[in-house]
């Protein structure tokens, strides 16, 4: 296949990502999700299950308990449901951990959105091809092989730690009650910690799994990616138009001005500055229009056809273009440089020569870069 065709062989772009984000194809952990669920479930056992089981207690004592007035009044639910109250906090706090470890997840992989088109329905959903591709392609097999050691992991941890714990609980036996059962909890909440670690171990492998999938979905091809440029940067062609068309509109509005003008300084294209000198109205030099990038140009493109000198100055033409305003006298310090140039204008009129522009000094206290910056 050719470069330019359909081999996706560059990385995403950040629009390509941003439009993948809004589709829902954004970075997701199963299996740290059931890890850090777990591992919640398991941290609330250890400081809720006291509470819980008292409040089992609870209910089991109001079930077996009644007296003369429960049987004049017979409500049998209502000491279940007085006693089931006493539930509420354990469940609650169970149900509020568990959803907080699923947001934290998601919010790890830097993936936390909520996103109202995953909710809408798929038809490609109901499509029993498209299941059975997804079942016998790649991820199909990555998702079998993800499960298998899934089972086969936890499987020898669990059993492993069974095996471990034998000895003694068999010992539990010639033990009373209470002991029995506190050992046997110890050893269960024991069992579930490990293989909640090992639920982590299991995700610390899924997610350089989910990344690089991620990854190999979003890839781009090289015209792709000069489709997508061309979208949002524009086609040469349009951005060639544009500027074409911001030019005359330039050129419009600043004809009026430059028509008085005497002098055009440029820069020599990045800056333009029209200059008069009507020695009847002017007692000094005025800026008649200024301009830079497509404003310069078309200042030029209007002298032009007016056949209005046109000097390359671009010292003096940043000076002036960031110390005075248009319809402005131009600054004290600016005077000596201007006569010479207005000097040499006049002069080249009134012989029609073509003699060379004359050196100018422009005083330090106008010195401008192209950002102007004053310099030294």
């Amino acid at each position: 296949m050719s470069e330019e065709g359909g081999d996706k062989t560059e990385a995403p772009t950040p629009k390509r990502r941003q439009k993948a984000a809004e589709d829902g194809q954004i970075l997701r952990s199963r299996d740290l999700g059931a890890a850090l669920v777990v591992l919640a479930g398991v941290a609330w056992m250890l400081f809720f299950g006291p509470s819980l089981i008292a409040a089992c207690r609870a209910v089991m004592t109001a079930s077996f308990t009644f007296s003369n007035a429960d049987v004049e009044d017979f409500e049998p639910f209502r000491p279940l449901v007085q006693a089931g109250w006493r539930l509420a906090p354990a469940l609650g706090s169970l149900f509020a951990i568990t959803m907080l470890a699923a947001i934290l997840s998601q919010a790890g992989l830097g993936s936390l959105t909520f996103n109202t088109k995953m909710l809408a329905p798929k038809p490609s959903k109901l499509n029993p091809a498209t299941g059975l591709k997804r079942i016998l392609g790649p991820q199909g097999w990555i998702e079998l092989g993800k499960s298998l050691f899934k089972v086969v992991l936890l499987g020898a941890i669990g059993g492993y730690m069974l095996w471990k714990s034998t000895r003694a609980t068999l010992g539990l036996a010639q033990s009373n009650l209470p002991t029995a059962l506190n050992e046997l909890g110890d050893t269960f909440m024991g069992i579930l910690l490990v293989m909640a670690l090992g639920l982590v171990l299991i995700a610390g492998f899924d997610i350089p799994i989910q990344i690089f999938q991620l990854f190999k979905k979003l890839k781009m091809s090289k015209q792709e990616v000069k489709d997508e440029h061309k979208e949002t940067e524009g086609s040469p062609e349009a951005k060639a138009h544009m500027r074409a068309k911001q030019r005359e509109m330039s050129r419009r509005s600043v004809r009026s001005a430059v028509a008085e003008a005497h002098v055009i300084l440029t820069n020599p294209t990045h800056f333009a500055v029209a200059l008069r000198y009507d020695r009847g109205r002017d007692q000094v030099p005025v800026v008649v229009a200024k301009g830079r990038g497509v404003s310069a140009l078309a200042i030029r493109d209007v002298a032009g056809e007016l056949k209005i000198p046109i000097l390359e100055y671009p010292q003096l033409a940043r000076a002036v273009y960031y110390t005075s305003r248009e319809n402005q006298e131009v600054r004290g310090d600016l005077y000596q440089a201007i006569a010479v140039v207005l000097a040499f204008v006049f002069n080249l009129n009134a012989r029609a020569g073509g003699t060379a522009q004359p050196p100018i000094e422009v005083p330090t206290s106008a010195r401008f870069d192209e950002n102007g910056v004053p310099q030294a």
